[in-house]
């Protein structure tokens, strides 16, 4: 299984970068897909996932990015996408995407997804 992460880079305040993640040796409907994010220092934290088909494909966000960060999935690329808006320097971080099969109260447990990518930086200048 490899979970491949691509899209971050160096943007203003305010501006918008779409992270995307493709998955081989899986197949991204049959899990849940989320991003997770991680500030230099601090622990590694849920930006937002998207449930395995199986279970409705809703969609969670942290409420830090909620209205301003959207996860989308496209089958047909095997693919789960951020699209982040109206960016703010506190979402300056590593951004991983994570697949696995969690309990609706775990979707937040980095503990709960056992498939990785290698991450992918965001930095946003003030």
């Amino acid at each position: 299984v490899q979970l491949q992460a691509s899209g971050g880079g160096l943007v203003q305040t305010g501006a918008s970068l779409r992270l995307s993640c493709v998955a081989s040796g899986l197949t991204v409907r049959n899990y849940d897909m989320a991003w997770f994010r991680q500030e230099s220092g601090k622990e590694r934290e849920f930006v937002g996932s998207i449930r395995q088909s199986g279970s409705g494909g809703r969609i969670y966000y942290a409420d830090s990015v909620k209205g301003r960060f959207t996860i989308s999935r496209d089958n047909a690329k095997n693919t789960v996408s951020l699209q982040m808006n109206s960016l703010k320097s506190g979402d300056t971080a590593v951004y991983y995407c994570a697949a696995g099969r969690p309990p609706l109260g775990s979707i937040r447990d980095t503990r709960s997804y056992g498939y990785w990518g290698q991450g992918t930086l965001v930095t946003v200048s003030s």
